[in-house]
């Protein structure tokens, strides 16, 4: 349970607005994985990212939303984009996809929240929750997508919480840890 939620200024920003902050989310993105059991793991290492990310910035419905403090400091920030089909983890679930969902894929209707990130100091007062809610409250796409490394907590835990589902276990490169894909139904 959070413990206070701070003021905060969300902001979304189109691809290339998201480019001329991405020293910004770069440098939130090192010091959120400069922790055991990520630091040190080269398919964490800030070069791998960074090319995540820039690949990222030219994928269909690429969106960031920031979470900025009232001093101006970046605090979080989450980013994602419109599911293809055929990407690779999604597919590998295979049956374990939901008939719907695998529909709404097709259909451009899934949104693939990417990264989810929160400064360790700012951590339990409810930013995560509300990046999370303002960026899929925010897409046309009724569906969400997400995987979250099973022994990330408390990620791990919060996210069914937030009424997603497991689906199944993926990698993401044969050098990656176990991730849990995740669903989220559309809001009744």
């Amino acid at each position: 349970m959070p413990t206070h939620t701070p003021h905060l200024t969300l902001r979304r920003h189109t691809p290339e607005a998201s480019k001329d902050i991405a020293d910004d989310l770069i440098a939130v993105y090192a010091e959120v994985y400069n922790t055991p059991p990520y630091a040190g793991d080269p398919f964490f290492a800030v070069p791998t990212y960074i090319n995540r990310l820039h690949a990222a910035f030219g994928m269909p419905g690429y969106e960031t939303v920031t979470a900025h403090l009232d001093d101006g400091t970046l605090a979080g920030y989450v980013h994602g984009v419109t599911l293809d089909p055929e990407r690779a983890w999604w597919a590998s679930l295979g049956d374990a996809r939901p008939v719907e969902v695998v529909k709404a894929a097709e259909r451009g209707e899934v949104f693939w929240l990417r990264e989810l990130m929160v400064l360790p100091q700012h951590g339990n007062q409810g930013i995560g929750r509300r990046l999370h809610d303002e960026m899929v409250t925010g897409r046309t796409e009724p569906w969400t997508t997400l995987t979250c490394i099973i022994d990330n907590e408390p990620a791990r835990s919060a996210y069914p919480r937030w009424g997603y589902e497991v689906i199944g276990r993926i990698k993401h490169a044969p050098e990656s840890p176990e991730y849990d894909a995740m669903i989220l139904r559309p809001a009744a």
